[in-house]
């Protein structure tokens, strides 16, 4: 069911080359993306109803947007179990963002002489929640907590419609926004939501930053827009590692990998190991495990995948510089002093730590927000938090004797860069 890789009493000069990876290819997306992204821009709703038709069965009607009856409707239908769910993880989120905010620093650098390190909330934000294969409605919570701790005054949302909901976003996700008094939300799915937020198509403005997760046309989307919007990340189908030893329980680490596989065919579900016998449990669970739960299909062309595997290796050293140079979404560490392990790794989205952290938790209840790199990306991207929602600006205010403490310096290293209209503004102001 999945494949393994051994690199016991090897040299490999970058792991990168041998880990498991999904052949996530944008580049081959970009043209149908574009053409996708141009017929929006030039014509507006009427393009995006008919990528809504074409990819997720249609709207409820010409208008894009949901009506406010239908939001009401959907919280107020809403199981209470998992009303008091989502309750306690907004709780919980909105405490480690607030934890978190950044405040105005001020440095004195002399008498009359200040900068502000300002932080301002962006304008306006569009939010993706993905709706295909399962209705994310903790991906609400995810990008919608952050925004709103961060300040954002103006939120639109945007899910794909559901065929099997009348043409709106499942009444999930839309009672998860009726909850956070997110008003303004849109029934358009894919790269023609990303496309509708960049260039602002209807009764939808404009927006100034995009966030959320998605499938290939909507990381391709991100990707091309980038510069008409700011973008979180592209963040694609979802990836697990776990490193672990003989101390790890095989059915704790078959669970968690399966967990991650049911997200999507090209979900990526990788154990680092220096334990054959862990790694015989593992295969063995999974095989139990599997063939028990409700997406048996998905879960096997997942671990089946090119993106999957079990990797064998010396010792956790050598485990370490494997996750390190894989730097998963979702890393776990299943292992003796596993918080010290923890504390050495370099790359990852997040880190779960010992045999109480699995990932689910952070998919849903941990605080943490699950708007992660993947695709290697987490080697020097953050996962989305209150600081993607904000700016920062620099405000220098110095007084007239400030700035002669520093006028000869300003002008000397404007002649050095043949610059002297620089050094000229400076003396202006003490030549009269």
């Amino acid at each position: 069911m999945i494949r393994r890789i051994d690199l016991r009493g090897t040299s490999v000069p970058d792991y990168r080359a041998v880990v498991p990876r999904a052949d996530f290819d944008i580049e081959a997306a970009i043209p149908a993306v574009h053409e996708i992204c141009e017929a929006v821009r030039t014509r507006g709703v009427e393009a995006v109803l008919e990528f809504n038709e074409r990819f997720d069965g249609g709207t409820a009607g010409d208008d894009i947007r949901v009506p406010a009856a239908a939001l009401t409707a959907a919280l107020e239908g809403l199981d209470p179990d998992i009303r008091a769910g989502l309750e306690e993880s907004i709780r919980r989120l909105r405490a480690t963002c607030a934890a978190e905010l950044e405040h105005d620093a001020v440095t004195e650098l002399g008498p009359g002489a200040t900068v502000t390190h300002r932080k301002v909330p962006v304008g306006r934000v569009g939010l993706y929640v993905p709706g295909g294969l399962a209705p994310l409605v903790s991906s609400v919570l995810m990008n919608v907590v952050p925004a709103q701790v961060a300040g954002v005054g103006s939120l639109a949302l945007a899910s794909p419609p559901q065929r099997d909901h009348g043409g709106l976003p499942h009444p999930s996700i839309l009672a998860a926004c009726a909850l956070l008094g997110v008003e303004e939300v849109y029934a358009v799915g894919g790269a023609q939501a990303i496309a509708m937020f960049a260039y602002g198509v209807g009764p939808c403005e404009r927006v100034d930053l995009v966030t959320g997760p998605g499938n290939i046309y909507v990381v391709t989307a991100k990707r091309l827009l980038k510069g008409v919007i700011g973008i979180d990340s592209e963040a694609g189908p979802t990836e697990i590692a776990i490193l672990a030893d003989d101390t790890a329980d095989a059915a704790h680490v078959a669970a968690d990998l399966i967990s991650q596989a049911e997200h999507d065919p090209l979900a990526a579900a990788v154990l680092v190991t220096p334990s054959e016998a862990l790694a015989a449990a593992v295969e063995a669970e999974l095989e139990t495990q599997v063939a028990a739960t409700k997406h048996a299909e998905r879960i096997r062309t997942s671990l089946g995948g090119a993106q999957s595997g079990i990797v064998l290796v010396d010792d956790l050293e050598q485990g370490l510089a494997v996750v390190d140079a894989y730097a998963a979404e979702h890393l776990e560490i299943q292992t003796a002093d596993a918080a010290a392990w923890a504390a050495r790794v370099r790359n990852a989205g997040a880190i779960f730590v010992g045999p109480h952290a699995p990932v689910s938790l952070g998919d849903y209840c941990a605080g943490s927000n699950h708007v992660l790199p993947t695709g290697g990306c987490a080697c020097h991207s953050s996962g989305l938090s209150v600081r993607a929602f904000l700016k920062s600006m620099h405000v220098v205010d110095y007084s007239r004797d400030a700035l002669a403490e520093v006028a000869d310096h300003v002008v000397t290293l404007a002649e050095a860069e043949d610059l002297p209209g620089h050094g000229a503004a400076v003396r202006v102001r003490f030549d009269r």
